[in-house]
């Protein structure tokens, strides 16, 4: 593959973060294979070799280095998957010394010189342990607890100190091996190279004499710096999208801070929502810039900004008032509303014609918001029981429901569940959401779920919205309770406020979030499709990179 054809795929894909991963094996395992396009006759891996072991026995005469350890030769079985010929790789002792870290990192002096730490970012240090190119490797475990695992490697040049957690890779002979491409080599293909020889229980660790045993490639000089240089391409990339997705980050959160500002003007706010809709494909290229973008849209729905309001609509003061008029509410005492006496006391300001109420007013006739069975005992056949494991924003895993003896669930639970009841996550992962479906008619819920009855008088659709929306989301989690386990009492969740607008506008309010969040849901589908179909690429030219040249041709033949 000529450079040229590889910068303009490096262009066509190389956006996301994990392409320009895959990119940088793609170069190492073209380099490997021959197929950079290069041919350096003057150079093949036994005069790397001798010239290395040549440039070795200058050093140690001159005692600069200590006398090297023959090193076992390198076999098949030791190379990275994919990879046959072993006589092209030499193990990584024998073209480079490997050297610990000399600086105690949580006690290093600052100054002037670079201290390289397992952090992406680098610490800084008053002396300096190596002077050079160098590709770093970490000694321990990412993750810990008996997990073996290496986040990243380091290049380094310069002056340098490094951790003692950490080793130098310094190739003896620069002009024949560079410690760019050790470093790319070594980064691209890690867990088979590095993290399969960890060893350990809980530390889990690597040692010296594991790294020393890598295979690494015998590539000729004019290949490495064709190799560096398109890294360089890479390192480019890297930044490039970094800058882009900054400038991104900031136009999106400037547009959507303008949709969830108070705007008096209604014309200046319309301009914005429009601006903001109109580019979503623009603004929102991440799936957490998506999920922001849904967190707005449910902030515009239950502030009365996402359609406009009619004023011949009955106002919603009347609404509430025909449901507490209903002889069911009569008959309890101490139905609570939210206590505002004035604007000053108002969690945000609301359109006119809505009206603040609270869950306990919006509950069906002759029921109550409770919770589910305390400590259900789970037998094979018994009766399905939503649990907070099973419960997603917006639908019920029923197929995964665990079933609950049914004398236990006689004693100890609340309520049977009805379709189109709302269900709420109280405990643990607090303020999921989702509707009782049909086949789940008679089931229960465990003692970490609220059942919510809502009336047929408001459209349950949007109390969900509502209570899907950032201010109950933010009303949950600052009245939670526990130590163990935080929670939500269910005293407390009755009294939660909740901005009710008309009946008519509720529904349009909900029509209007449905359409957008499909559109949301078609972002998200089209960024996953484009994620997909660049790592099958991606994957078919690495897997040509691997391939042996004969195999190429027998299978063209």
């Amino acid at each position: 593959m000529k450079q040229d054809a590889l910068a303009h795929l490096f262009a066509k894909i190389g956006d996301a973060p994990e392409c320009v991963a895959r990119l940088r094996q793609i170069v190492v395992a073209l380099a490997i294979t021959g197929k950079l396009g290069l041919v350096d006759s003057t150079s093949n891996p036994s005069d790397i070799l001798a010239k290395v072991e040549e440039v070795k026995t200058k050093l140690a005469a001159l005692r600069a280095i200590p006398k090297p350890k023959k090193l076992a030769p390198v076999t098949e079985e030791d190379l990275p998957a994919s990879f046959q010929d072993a006589s092209c790789f030499a193990s990584l002792g024998t073209v480079a010394r490997i050297e610990k870290g000399l600086t105690g990192i949580k006690d290093a002096p600052s100054g002037p010189f670079p201290l390289v730490v397992t952090a992406a970012e680098r610490g800084n240090c008053d002396h300096f342990d190596f002077e050079g190119a160098a590709a770093i490797i970490p000694l321990v475990s990412s993750t810990g607890h008996g997990h073996a695992s290496i986040n990243r490697l380091h290049y380094q040049d310069g002056k340098f100190a490094l951790g003692s957690i950490l080793a130098a890779v310094l190739p003896y002979d620069p002009a024949q091996v560079s410690a760019r491409f050790l470093f790319e080599y070594l980064s691209a293909f890690k867990d088979e190279l590095l993290v399969a020889r960890m060893t350990g229980s809980a530390n889990v660790t690597l040692s010296i004499g594991r790294i020393a045993e890598v295979p690494v490639p015998l590539v000729c000089p004019a290949v490495q710096r064709t190799v560096d240089e398109l890294m360089a391409l890479c390192d480019r990339l890297e930044e490039a999208r970094k800058e882009r997705e900054a400038a991104r980050d900031r136009m999106t959160a400037a547009s959507l801070a303008r949709l969830n500002a108070p705007v008096p003007d209604l014309a200046t706010f319309t301009t914005h929502a429009r601006f903001a809709l109109d580019n979503l494909p623009a603004l929102t290229t991440r799936a957490d810039q998506i999920k922001q973008l849904r967190q707005t849209i449910l902030n515009l729905a239950v502030r009365g900004k996402l359609v406009e309001q009619d004023k011949a609509h009955e106002p919603a003061s009347l609404l509430l008032r025909d449901i507490l008029s209903e002889p069911w509410v009569k008959q309890r005492e101490n139905v609570h509303l939210p206590d505002l006496a004035d604007d000053s006391d108002c969690p945000f300001s609301l359109p006119t014609g809505w009206v603040w109420a609270s869950v306990e007013s919006l509950v069906r006739p002759n029921e109550t918001v409770t919770y589910g069975i305390l400590k259900p005992v789970w037998v094979e056949h018994g009766i399905p029981t939503v649990r907070v494991t099973e419960m997603k924003t917006g639908y019920i895993s029923v197929e995964c429901l665990p079933k609950c003896d049914p004398q236990r669930a006689k004693k100890f639970g609340k309520t049977s569940l009805i379709p189109g009841d709302l269900l709420i996550s109280k405990d643990g992962t607090i303020g999921k959401t989702a509707f009782v479906p049909p086949e789940l008619a008679g089931g229960n819920i465990t003692q970490h779920v609220l059942r919510f009855p809502i009336t047929s008088l408001v459209d349950r659709h949007f109390v969900r919205l509502a209570i899907d929306a950032p201010f109950c989301q933010s009303w949950m989690a600052g009245e939670t309770k526990g130590v163990a386990l935080q929670g939500v009492n269910v005293g407390d969740f009755r009294r939660m406020p909740i901005p009710l607008p008309p009946l008519a506008e509720q529904r349009r309010i909900v029509a209007k979030a449905n359409e957008l969040m499909a559109l949301c849901g078609r972002l998200e589908a089209s960024l996953a499709t484009g994620d997909e179909t660049r790592q099958r690429l991606l994957e078919a030219i690495l897997h040509e990179a691997l391939e042996p040249a004969e195999a190429r041709e027998l299978e063209l033949a």
